[in-house]
């Protein structure tokens, strides 16, 4: 179902697990990202009609998270901080094609595959954590993120033949699996 060419590897695993904590707090970052990013497609979009509605409840329910992944936060004593995001989010977005509609395509799968990856994640942290509350709200949240893939490859579909879509997509899920195995190894969601 995920659009992934590669794997998540073992070593990410440990590193996350050794430091839930950050990890954590990258999620929070991150889901205030993935609403920030459908926000801005609303923005940078506004005649394309079938986008607003998923992509306005898509930052909910992006919103909602961030409160969810924050509750976990607060019940762990672990503040709300700044982070230095990693370089995953904007090497991916290098892949991003400058001219329309092609920017736009690409945009919507390349969020695509950052949710993918996220699902990906969530499914292992959900499996090999300890902690019983981060277990369920993982297990919770990587059904949504799955969603959220799929929701942004259909939306791809709306102006872009489908098999244009699913060839675009094997591009950048390359180019993503190319730019993961190129992140330094940081306590991250997606390092």
């Amino acid at each position: 179902m995920l659009k992934l060419a590669s794997a998540t590897s073992g070593a990410w695993l440990e590193r996350a697990l050794a430091n839930v904590d950050e990890i954590l707090l990258d999620h929070a970052h991150c889901e205030k990202k993935a609403a920030s990013t459908a926000v801005t497609l609303l923005f940078r979009y506004p005649e394309r009609e079938a986008l607003l509605a998923p992509l306005s409840r898509l930052a909910r329910e992006e919103l909602e998270h961030f409160e969810l992944v924050m509750q976990q936060l607060h019940r762990r004593g672990v503040p709300m901080r700044h982070q230095v995001p990693g370089p995953y989010g904007e090497r991916l977005f290098k892949g991003v094609r400058r001219n329309e509609p092609d920017r736009l395509l690409d945009t919507l799968l390349c969020a695509g595959l950052i949710e993918a990856r996220s699902c990906e994640r969530m499914r292992l942290l959900a499996e090999h954590l300890d902690d019983a509350a981060l277990r369920e709200l993982y297990r919770a949240l990587l059904v949504s993120e799955a969603k959220h893939h799929q929701l942004y490859v259909e939306l791809a579909t709306l102006s872009t033949p489908e098999a244009e879509v699913r060839e675009r997509l094997g591009v950048l899920a390359e180019h993503e699996a190319q730019v993961l195995a190129l992140v330094p190894p940081l306590a991250r969601l997606h390092a």
